[in-house]
């Protein structure tokens, strides 16, 4: 995949996973603001998730619970997906905002 093809995918992700984190945050304990393309979820008790676009490597990063995340595109999934586990991006944001809260609050679809 060049650069722009990676540009678009990942803007077309971010941007929807964007509108689902907008709607879950109405009912959870959490803010999501869109920072220069980069996703910021921060929580009541101060912790905070990044989620972002990485061109050079096409992967979209995640920073959550003191680990770093990092997916790959899949063409079989349309979807940008965390090879470790085969999670692809909304669940596996949904899962680890369910770990930061303590309670199954949010899921992202």
């Amino acid at each position: 995949m060049d650069e722009n093809d990676f540009r678009k995918r990942s803007d077309q992700a971010l941007t929807s996973l964007k509108q689902a984190l907008i709607t879950a945050e109405q009912s959870a304990g959490f803010e999501v603001e869109d920072q220069a393309g980069a996703l910021h979820v921060s929580f009541d008790d101060g912790g905070r998730f990044v989620i972002s676009p990485n061109a050079p490597v096409r992967q979209i990063w995640i920073s959550a619970l003191s680990t770093s995340f990092k997916l790959d595109w899949s063409d079989a999934d349309h979807d940008f997906v965390l090879q470790k586990t085969s999670e692809k991006l909304k669940p596996l944001v949904a899962r680890l905002i369910n770990q930061q809260l303590g309670v199954q609050a949010v899921s992202l679809s």
